[in-house]
């Protein structure tokens, strides 16, 4: 862990050296069945109840390619403007695990579905860095492998393992960048960025939920230093199975001091994998990184090649939805926000929510006050992300309504909304069970003015004298009275008629 890691301070490894990362990037697909076979892939079953003799391995058993698979393939590789393959095909990566039955991984190799494309990504000030993609490929997940007893819960001085194959065969997309440099110091936030970014745009397409926190989306974090003034790379280490964008950018910015500490005192980096610790967001060693050529790649030889036609791959790129930084821009200039705010409304999971609030009848500004103040707020403190609140948008936009009809003031929304998340119906349901309306009657508030103004002759003689300011503690004191039902605006006019000042 750290404390037995030599480190150099962030600003002394960048002094001497400029970074180059290479970010790989595992998707999980959303398809209803297994890459080449007919098994189920929803969560949470019964360990080893999602298998067959294909994905286990079984002598005799034969794979077939999932179309929607190859499909979701295709359409990730047209959103990141790759080319696509018009012939390729599928090939054994050989190397024991015990969590890969087959003792082979089923991918790509030198003939991947998409190739030579790119990803605009936007950093917090409004720069735009393209990432090169060198390939997005096809291949399986592996099973899931528990190790029971010991202190890191890895195999290293566990007790027993225990092994379920329900994962084993599990759709995946790997994306792989071409080297990204000319981050500079930036680059832990370029790697942050760019993870962000393909995950919204894997989201949009609607070929995977993208859930890094329940793994269906994983980066391994390839880093090295080059000496400045030099063009050759250094030696890389890559960090597995990061998930989730904070620990891309931690674990990026930890290689970088660590590199920095073994090239600055003469040493020599070993090119291996390593294991991110997301309590310091250290990193220590895995294994030694093998070689293409240690995983004796072949052609799979039970698979037919995959040639999709040039028809069904326009055919595809006709039904992309328009890119998340595209729309972004757009929406920014349609509710003329700053580029800070629309970051603000992208970290917080508020941007679909909210175009869905203003296409169910609310203005943009109310929209996003409700997603970003009431409806953040609840989700933070329930550790909940927004678009699992029990709330939908066209029940925000209710809200919305009974407001502009002055049937709602501020206060009494947040009650009514607050009624809704607890499970106590419609918005007008709430205001119904609640008695939440707005006190609208004249004859009510002209009384509870009346008696304000009785109650409190001293603040009374100094709005008569022109402080007009004082007015708010007797709307204040009619609001008490109304419960908060009542108009503000609409009180300290009347406050006003009756004092015979003029606002």
């Amino acid at each position: 862990m750290t404390a037995t890691t030599d480190l150099v301070s962030y600003e002394d490894a960048l002094a001497s050296y400029d970074p180059v990362m290479g970010l790989e990037v595992h998707v999980e697909l959303g398809t209803r069945t297994k890459m080449f076979c007919g098994c189920a892939t929803e969560l949470g079953a019964e360990p080893n109840s999602q298998t067959c003799p294909t994905c286990l391995g079984l002598p005799g058993s034969l794979p077939v390619v999932n179309a929607t698979g190859v499909e979701s393939a295709i359409k990730i590789g047209l959103a990141l403007h790759c080319e696509i393959a018009e012939w390729c095909r599928f090939a054994r990566k050989n190397y024991f695990y015990p969590d890969m039955p087959k003792n082979f991984q089923t991918s790509q190799y030198d003939e991947p579905i998409a190739f030579n494309g790119y990803l605009d990504v936007q950093l917090e000030d409004g720069e735009v860095f393209r990432v090169e993609i060198e390939r997005a490929h096809m291949e399986e997940d592996t099973g899931k492998s528990t190790h029971v007893g010991g202190a890191t819960g890895r195999i290293h001085g566990a007790q027993h393992s225990l092994l379920d194959y329900n994962r084993a065969g599990i759709p995946l997309i790997e994306i792989v960048t071409k080297p990204i440099v000319g981050a500079g110091d930036r680059a832990p936030e370029v790697a942050k960025a760019y993870v962000a970014e393909l995950r919204e745009l894997i989201k949009a397409l609607g070929v995977s939920e993208a859930r890094m926190e329940m793994g269906q989306m994983r980066c391994d974090v390839n880093l090295s230093l080059m000496p400045k003034g030099t063009e050759k790379f250094g030696t890389r280490s890559e960090t597995k199975n990061v998930n989730s964008l904070r620990s891309v950018e931690r674990a990026a910015r930890f290689e970088i001091m660590r590199h920095g500490a073994v090239l600055s005192s003469g040493g020599t980096i070993v090119q291996e994998t390593r294991h991110f610790h997301e309590e310091d967001g250290s990193t220590t060693s895995g294994r030694i990184k093998e070689e293409a050529e240690d995983y004796r790649y072949f052609p799979e030889p039970d698979l037919v090649p995959v040639a999709p036609s040039r028809e069904w791959v326009e055919e595809l790129r006709a039904t992309l939805p328009e890119l998340p930084l595209a729309r972004r821009n757009r929406l920014r200039e349609e509710w003329g926000v700053t580029a800070h705010d629309m970051q603000s409304m992208l970290n917080a999971g508020a941007i679909n929510p909210i175009v869905a609030t203003i296409d169910a009848g609310a203005p943009a500004d109310q929209a996003r006050k409700w997603w970003m103040g009431e409806l953040a707020r609840n989700a933070n403190e329930t550790a909940r992300p927004l678009d699992a609140l029990p709330i939908t948008p066209v029940q925000v936009a209710r809200v919305t309504e009974l407001v502009a009809a002055g049937e709602l003031n501020d206060k009494l929304a947040r009650q009514v909304i607050e009624g809704v998340l607890a499970g106590e119906g419609t918005p007008d349901e709430v205001v119904e069970k609640r008695g939440l309306k707005v006190v609208s009657d004249e004859g009510a508030l002209t009384k509870a003015v009346e008696e304000a103004i009785a109650g409190n002759p001293g603040i009374a003689d100094k709005i008569r004298g022109g402080k007009v300011q004082a007015a708010g503690a007797l709307v204040g004191a009619v609001m008490k009275a109304t419960r908060g039902q009542a108009d503000a605006a609409r009180v300290k006019e009347l406050i006003l008629q009756q004092l015979g000042v003029e606002g």
